[in-house]
C-alpha cells in the first residue's frame, strides 16, 4: 500500500472549478482510496492505495469529469516523490510562499527555459517533473508565461511541505 498526493488543476481558484473539499474526499473514498484527507480548498488530497499513479490519475479524472461536466486535470505524486520535491527546492533560502513547484506529468523538455516569455525578476529551475519558480515581487505582478505549464498545476513550497508531511504520516 502506497501513500499518494493528488493535485487538481484549476479548482477553486479565481472563481473557477468550484469543488467542495468534502466532495473531493468523498470521491476518493468512492474510488477505494483509504484515509483520504484534503488540505486547503485548492484541490489537494492525500490517501493510501495499492493502485498505480496512472490508475489513480485515470480514476480521479474520470470521476471529476462526471462531477464537473468537463475535464479536470490531476497530477499525482507518491509520498516519497512529494518529499523529494520539497527537498529539491533550488531556492530554499527564499520566501516559501513566493516559491512555487509547478507540477507536470512528465519531465520538462530541455528547451523549456528558452520558451518562457515575460521573464522579469523571477528565478526558474527545472526539476524531475516540476518547474520551480521564485517570484521575487510576488505572482500578482508577474507577467511570466511558461508554455510547459499549460497542463500543470502549481503549489507554493509551504503547501508542498504540508502535503509531503501528510502523505508521510499515512
Amino acid at each position: 500500500m502506497g501513500s499518494f498526493v493528488a493535485l487538481l488543476r484549476a479548482v477553486n481558484v479565481g472563481g473557477t472549478g468550484k469543488l467542495p473539499m468534502s466532495e473531493l474526499k468523498a470521491m476518493c473514498e468512492e474510488l477505494g482510496f483509504l484515509a483520504a484527507r484534503t488540505y486547503i480548498a485548492s484541490g489537494n488530497v492525500v490517501f493510501a492505495t495499492r493502485k498505480s499513479e496512472a490508475a489513480i490519475k485515470a480514476a480521479l479524472e474520470k470521476r471529476l469529469a462526471a462531477y464537473a461536466g468537463k475535464p479536470v486535470g490531476v497530477l499525482v505524486r507518491s509520498a516519497q516523490e512529494m518529499a523529494e520535491v520539497a527537498a529539491d527546492n533550488p531556492f530554499p533560502k527564499l520566501a516559501p510562499n513566493r516559491t512555487m513547484a509547478l507540477f507536470l506529468d512528465r519531465p520538462p523538455a530541455a528547451d523549456t527555459l528558452s520558451t518562457i516569455r515575460g521573464h522579469n525578476d523571477e528565478e526558474i529551475a527545472l526539476g524531475r517533473r516540476e518547474i520551480y519558480i521564485h517570484y521575487g515581487d510576488g505572482m500578482a505582478k508577474s507577467k511570466l508565461v511558461i508554455p510547459a505549464a499549460k497542463l500543470g498545476t502549481a503549489r507554493n513550497m509551504n503547501t508542498v511541505a504540508v502535503l509531503a508531511k501528510m502523505a508521510a504520516e499515512l
